[in-house]
C-alpha cells in the first residue's frame, strides 16, 4: 500500500517494486493551451442518447461522461455540420425543394433536423459542463453547391463560395440563438477522400485558401469570432497545411491546423507547429474498430499512449470519434464505417452500458485539468508520460506503464522528491497540489480492470486497490 507523508512528500511503496524511474517535472518550462479532450456527438451518438434511453438514463451517462465531480470531465465535441457516415438520413442545412436549381441567398437554410435531439442533447451537456467547447465539421457543402450532382463525390463549385461561407456562419449564428457557442470550425472533413457511400468533397490547398479568404469575411462582417481550422484529415500529408498557412491573405484568418490518425505519423503535428508555431494543433478525429481491436488490455495502452503522443506533438484538443454506439457500432444507414467503436457501447437489448478503453484512457487526463491547463515539461526518461499545469498550479502527471511488472517513480518537482508505486500494465494520474502542502494523489486503471479509474469523488478518495 502507499503511505503518503506531506512536507518533503516522501511516498514509500511496498516491496517488490522494480525498475525505478525518475521524472524530472519543469511547470517553469510550458508549451500550449489544453483545450479539452472528448468526441463527437454524431446523429447516430445523439438518437441513441435521447431517443433510446429513458430521461434518467440520459442523464446518468451525461454525467458520467461530462461532470467533473461524477465522471470524466469531457469538454469537448466535434459536431458534424449536417450528414455524416453515422447518421439516420442524408441532409445538409440548406436541402433543396423538388424543381428548385440553387438558392445562393440561402433561403432554405435550417438547423430543423438538429432541433429534434442532437441540440438537445447538446443542451443537456452543456447544463453538466458549462465549459464544453463545440467544433463544427462539415462532411459535404449542400449539394446544390457541388459538381457533379453526387453527395459523396465532387468539389465545391467556383460560383457557390460566396454562398458556402454564408452558410457556415448563418450555423454558428443559429447555434447560437440555441445557446451553443461553436469555438471553431473546419473547413471540411478529410478534403482529400471522397468516399462515395456517404458525404465527402474534395479540397485542394487552393480550394482551402480561397474558402478561408471568404469564410474569414463573411465572419467578419458578421462579427463572428469563430476559430476558422484547416486540414481535418490525417498526418500523412502535412504539407498540405503548410502550403495553405504559407498564403499570407489566408493566413491571417487561420487559427490551426486539424489531424486525424488514420494514416501517417503523428511528428506531422510537430512538423507543422515548427513551420507555423503561432498556430495551433488539433487532433480532431481516431476512432477505435475492429481493425485494432486486441482487447481491453492492449486498448487502453494504445489509448493512453496516444494521449501522451498527442499532447507532447502540440495537440490543444484530443478529439476521438462517436462519442455513443450500439451494440452493432451504429444505428446508421448504409455507408461508412461499419466497424467503429464508441467512447462508449449501449446495447439496445440489454440496455447495458459499456465504457470501452479510450473512456478510461481519455478520463485519466480529461477529469483532472481545468480549462486553461498549459503542457508543462516532463522528461520521464523511458517511461510514457506527459504533464500539465492547472490555472491553480496544481500539476498533472499522465503516465502509462507497458511493463509487465510495477514500477517506482521518483518524481523531481523542484526541491520536491516524490515517490510513486505505478502498476504493471496501467495508466495512472499523479496529481500534486499547487499549495503549499504539495500532497500528492495517485488514480490509475489497470489493463486487466481489476481496477478502474473511479466515477465519483467519493470512490476517489479510495481508489486505490480496489
Amino acid at each position: 500500500m502507499l503511505a503518503v507523508l506531506l512536507g518533503s512528500i516522501l511516498i514509500s511503496v511496498s516491496k517488490g517494486v522494480e525498475n525505478v524511474c525518475e521524472i524530472k517535472v519543469d511547470p517553469a518550462k510550458t508549451y500550449q493551451v489544453v483545450e479539452g479532450l472528448g468526441a463527437s456527438l454524431t446523429d447516430s451518438s445523439a438518437w441513441l442518447i435521447y431517443k433510446f434511453l429513458t430521461p434518467a438514463e440520459r442523464k446518468a451517462v451525461l454525467d458520467e461522461l461530462f461532470g467533473k465531480s461524477s465522471g470524466i470531465g469531457l469538454s469537448y465535441l466535434r459536431q458534424p455540420m449536417g450528414g455524416s457516415d453515422f447518421r439516420l438520413k442524408e441532409y445538409s442545412y440548406d436541402d433543396l425543394p423538388e424543381g428548385v436549381a440553387e438558392d445562393r441567398e440561402l433561403k432554405y437554410f435550417s438547423i430543423g433536423y438538429d432541433k429534434q435531439y442532437i441540440i438537445p442533447v447538446l443542451q443537456e451537456i452543456l447544463a453538466v459542463n458549462p465549459d464544453l467547447k463545440i467544433m463544427g465539421s462539415p462532411w459535404s457543402p449542400p449539394l446544390w453547391m457541388k459538381s457533379g450532382g453526387e453527395l459523396g463525390k465532387g468539389y465545391l463549385r467556383h460560383e457557390a463560395y460566396e454562398s458556402y461561407a454564408e452558410y457556415f456562419s448563418r450555423y454558428i449564428l443559429a447555434y447560437g440563438k440555441e445557446g451553443l457557442e461553436v469555438s471553431a470550425v473546419t473547413l471540411q472533413n478529410e478534403p482529400y477522400f471522397e468516399p462515395g457511400s456517404y458525404g465527402g468533397c474534395f479540397m485542394s490547398p487552393s480550394d482551402q485558401i480561397k474558402l478561408v479568404k471568404k469564410l474569414g469575411q463573411s465572419f467578419e462582417s458578421h462579427g463572428i469570432k469563430t476559430d476558422i481550422l484547416i486540414w481535418d484529415h490525417n498526418w500523412d500529408r502535412p504539407e498540405y497545411p503548410i502550403e495553405v498557412l504559407s498564403d499570407a491573405e489566408a493566413n491571417k484568418f487561420i487559427a490551426g491546423t486539424a489531424f486525424h490518425h488514420y494514416g501517417g505519423n503523428i511528428k506531422a503535428q510537430t512538423e507543422v507547429h515548427n513551420k507555423f508555431p503561432d498556430k495551433g494543433i488539433y487532433f480532431t478525429e481516431g476512432s477505435d474498430g475492429t481493425w485494432n481491436d486486441r482487447g481491453f488490455e492492449r486498448n487502453l495502452l494504445a489509448n493512453g499512449r496516444f494521449v501522451i503522443d498527442a499532447v507532447n506533438n502540440w495537440s490543444k484538443s484530443i478529439i476521438k470519434w462517436n462519442l455513443a454506439l450500439d451494440e452493432k457500432n451504429g444505428p446508421k444507414i448504409a455507408g461508412g464505417c461499419d466497424t467503429c467503436y464508441g467512447v462508449i457501447t449501449i446495447d439496445q437489448r440489454s440496455r447495458k452500458v459499456t465504457r470501452n478503453a479510450q473512456f478510461y484512457a481519455m478520463g485519466h487526463l480529461s477529469r483532472f485539468i481545468e480549462p486553461g491547463a498549459v503542457r508543462i515539461a516532463v522528461d520521464g526518461g523511458d517511461i510514457a508520460c506527459c504533464g500539465l499545469k492547472n490555472a491553480d498550479g496544481s500539476i498533472v502527471v499522465y503516465v502509462v506503464n507497458d511493463k509487465e511488472q510495477d514500477r517506482e517513480l521518483k518524481l523531481e518537482l523542484g526541491s520536491r522528491k516524490s515517490g510513486v508505486a505505478v502498476k504493471a500494465r496501467s495508466i495512472s494520474t499523479i496529481c500534486i497540489d499547487g499549495g503549499e502542502s504539495g500532497a500528492v494523489m495517485e488514480y490509475y486503471t489497470t489493463a486487466k480492470g481489476s481496477n478502474l479509474l473511479p466515477a465519483d469523488e467519493a470512490d476517489f478518495a479510495g481508489s486505490r486497490g480496489k
